[in-house]
């Protein structure tokens, strides 16, 4: 015990000084540092506590246990059963299992192939969807207001007799906006339609209970709060039909095949226990830090605009349109300050086409091609909300200078 407390805290001192010497880091929807309390907990399974899961010997059920015992935490948090717990490889091959694999058990059954989502779904859901409808499937993808909401009433309007499936995001990576789950999910009910939710960019900071969400589906992803890269996780309702993507052995009862890994999924649970245990602080001081950088951002930089919803938003995404620069050169410039941010989802950086979440919101290609987001964290300080609003207005006055006309 003492030993692992040690690790602990070295570990916090250890990332602290690297943070401190890197300056700002300010796009923690991408991704998260890893949580010391969750490498104290995976270490045992990295190290001596070894084994294969599938095996029977004395290693092996070790790993099986500590597997188990996950699933057990996680659907206690989530308010489910732990046989309708599915650990997986990212949030990305979680999104395709619900909407491949549900689509795809449809379709075996005769039951109908039209699928519904929303303009502003992260890439694992939207380019999923997308392929399905080149393999013959209806695909309905639902418009948002200029604040990024879907309209609950859109979604009653647009199911049919042959809607198999509709995946609406709890709240989105890009812009922050909270959509009305709970709504929608009154809607799916009355109408005997199975409701997916990617809920990886909320977990920090929304309620995350299966049954109060009421939704048949749901995804996460560690690394977006605290856990490790590389290990995501899928609810599937009770009663819900589903066929495997992959094949080759019965792990996760055969809906995910491979050798699980004991470490990650460990780390996972503990993340999310985490997340659930200090949320309402982390809402708190969250929230006060993200008002604190848009007044400054808005107030300090002409032409800069907020994107998303002003209030239905999550505490940590402060995002804008900044007229008269590109992201990306804004980007580079603020990291030479030290400052880490984006310019939209982390999925899509390097690509030189606006936002798809930005179009939806009807902002014009020109303007969104300014878009910057800034995520803030849990271990996020005033200091480094205040450097950014010292740095930026710099920054953006530079690159004015520097645009040719017209733009």
């Amino acid at each position: 015990m003492i030993k692992k407390v040690y690790f602990a805290r070295n570990v916090y001192f250890a990332r602290k000084k690297v943070l401190a010497k890197r300056g700002s880091y300010l796009d923690h929807a991408a991704t998260t540092p890893i949580e010391p309390r969750v490498l104290v907990a995976m270490r045992p399974y990295l190290e001596e506590k070894f084994g294969n899961p599938s095996s029977i010997h004395s290693w092996g059920r070790e790993a099986r246990e500590a597997i188990e015992k996950a699933r057990q935490q996680v659907a206690r948090i989530l308010g489910c059963l732990p046989t309708e717990v599915f650990f997986t490889g990212t949030t990305t091959t979680s999104d395709n299992l619900a909407i491949q694999g549900v689509a795809r058990a449809a379709k075996k059954a005769g039951k109908g192939n039209h699928l519904i989502i929303s303009a502003i779904e992260h890439h694992a859901v939207l380019d999923t969807g997308q392929a399905l409808a080149k393999e013959g499937f209806q695909l309905t993808i639902l418009p948002v207001d200029k604040d990024g909401l879907v309209d609950p009433q859109e979604v009653a309007k647009a199911i049919k007799k042959e809607t198999i499936l509709i995946s609406i995001m709890a709240a989105n990576n890009e812009v922050g906006t909270i959509e009305p789950i709970k709504e929608i999910s009154q809607i799916t009910k009355k109408k005997g339609v199975w409701l997916h939710t990617d809920a990886a960019a909320a977990v920090d900071y929304l309620e995350i209970k299966v049954a109060e969400l009421g939704v048949d589906l749901m995804t996460l992803g560690a690394h977006k709060f605290g856990g490790p890269k590389g290990v995501g996780l899928l609810y599937v309702k009770k009663g819900v039909a589903i066929e495997p993507l992959t094949y080759g052995g019965h792990h996760e009862k055969g809906l995910w095949p491979g050798t699980e890994s004991p470490a990650l999924i460990v780390g996972l649970a503990k993340a999310l226990a985490i997340a659930t245990q200090e949320r309402e602080e982390a809402v708190k001081k969250v929230t006060k830090l993200r008002e604190r950088l848009t007044k400054g951002v808005l107030d300090k930089v002409p032409g800069s605009q907020l994107t998303g919803h002003p209030t239905q938003r999550l505490p940590d995404i402060a995002s804008f349109i900044i007229e008269g620069v590109e992201g990306e050169a804004m980007l580079l410039m603020l990291s030479d300050k030290g400052i880490a941010a984006s310019s939209g989802s982390a999925c899509t950086s390097g690509v030189l086409e606006p936002s798809h979440v930005l179009l939806a919101l009807g902002i014009s290609p020109e303007k969104a091609h300014g878009s910057l987001r800034f995520s803030l964290g849990k271990r996020t300080t005033q200091e480094e909300i205040d450097y950014v609003i010292k740095t930026l207005p710099g920054i953006v006055k530079k690159l004015r200078k520097m645009a040719p006309k017209g733009i």
